[in-house]
């Protein structure tokens, strides 16, 4: 595939990681829904738990979009954040957003601090923050951009300056922007971690993740992983995945393009509330988003300060946002982060960060703009927002 290594985004999705079709003309690699391989074959596959050609594929194209030089796939986002997680020893410290996803959350607090893994967290928008990570020097700092729910934009070339220099390995939760939107690699991350189900997917009916590395040690750590913790997506969901990810390019364009008019008018109704968009000027980190984003991707985060009852009923008014956990597919979808991804964080630590009763999130699909603006449209007025 050296044809495709200086090609752009939607040509290497397209061609990239099409091995394995053997000499039978199929355009598209078969599903090799097998558990076990005959011993000695030729490309050393013996069992897929530990490797399996429709993980090789995903993971040559994720490694061309990311600018990495290996990619790991996993059975799920949580599984990819398992797998980091996994290489830590007892008393190693992780330095953490505060406004972190909320499993990511659960599983430093309830899995992995038993083990002796401790973490603090802290607000990365705030430059006081680059002074504390050399007064603790952690073995991980761990960031989202744009964070999960509140979509704070965090300086990650900045972060990589001060990391780099330490023995602290810089940790980019690159969902809720897309591989297409922006590259933490390039912008001095150690590791790039996706949850493959929401963009990259981007149909609602696949689970998977991924870790991104230009180190081979990390590489190697998380093959280690895939293969002695049983994380190991299915041969299916990845071929599902890398079906969807030849799409990535023209859903991103058309996800941040409604999600852009959508803002505008919720910013337009509601100019004293608080409407959180990456693209938009208000945004508290507007300038750092147009810096490492190409575009502003398809989530919204509003508050309107309707309260718990309203909040919901108004999700629940909705006709083309079904309320639902998780983002990125081709259909809307509302979210109540305080009741839904976010419940496993207590409520003082949620609403200290932001996540209020009132906070709902709108992960916007490549419907018609105007249907879905009408559609809120007619909810918020059934409220009486």
């Amino acid at each position: 595939m050296n044809k495709t290594k200086q090609s752009h985004f939607e040509t290497v999705s397209i061609h990239a990681g099409n091995e394995f079709k053997e000499a039978t003309g199929s355009i598209i690699p078969p599903i090799f829904a097998t558990s076990t391989f005959e011993s000695d074959n030729e490309h050393g596959f013996d069992y897929t738990r530990s490797g399996n050609p429709n993980f090789t594929n995903l993971e040559q194209v994720i490694a061309k979009i990311e600018k990495a030089d290996c990619a790991t796939v996993f059975a799920s986002g949580v599984s990819a954040i398992t797998a980091v997680l996994s290489t830590l020893n007892k008393d190693s410290k992780i330095l953490a957003e505060e406004n972190i996803y909320g499993c990511t959350y659960r599983l430093i607090d309830q899995v992995f601090s038993r083990f002796g893994v401790s973490v603090e967290y802290i607000d990365f928008t705030n430059k006081k923050s680059l002074e504390r990570i050399l007064e603790v020097s952690p073995d991980l700092v761990w960031i989202e951009s744009p964070t999960n729910p509140l979509l704070k934009i965090i300086d990650i070339e900045a972060i990589a300056n001060v990391t780099r220099d330490l023995e602290t390995t810089l940790v980019v939760d690159n969902t809720f922007s897309s591989s297409f939107i922006q590259c933490p690699l390039e912008l001095g991350a150690d590791l790039s971690l996706l949850s493959l189900t929401k963009y990259t997917n981007g149909h609602s009916d696949a689970l998977g993740g991924a870790v991104c590395s230009k180190d081979k040690d990390w590489g190697n750590k998380m093959i280690f992983a895939q293969k002695a913790l049983g994380l190991q997506p299915s041969p299916f969901d990845c071929w599902l995945i890398q079906r969807g990810l030849k799409t990535q390019s023209l859903r991103m364009e058309k996800h941040s393009n409604n999600a852009y008019e959508i803002a505008k008018y919720l910013e337009v109704r509601f100019p004293d509330k608080k409407i959180i968009y990456p693209f938009l000027e208000s945004h508290p980190q507007y300038k750092i988003a147009r810096k490492q984003m190409k575009m502003g991707s398809g989530i919204i985060t509003a508050d309107l300060g309707l309260g718990l009852e309203k909040t919901v009923t108004l999700l629940s008014e909705l006709q083309f946002f079904t309320k639902a956990e998780s983002l990125g597919g081709i259909e809307s979808l509302s979210c109540h982060p305080a009741s839904m991804t976010h419940s496993s964080i207590p409520k003082e630590v949620r609403e200290g960060v932001g996540i209020t009763d009132s906070l709902f999130r709108l992960s916007i699909g490549i419907e018609n703009a105007a249907d879905l603006i009408v559609d809120l449209g007619v909810g918020l007025d059934k409220v009486g927002a």
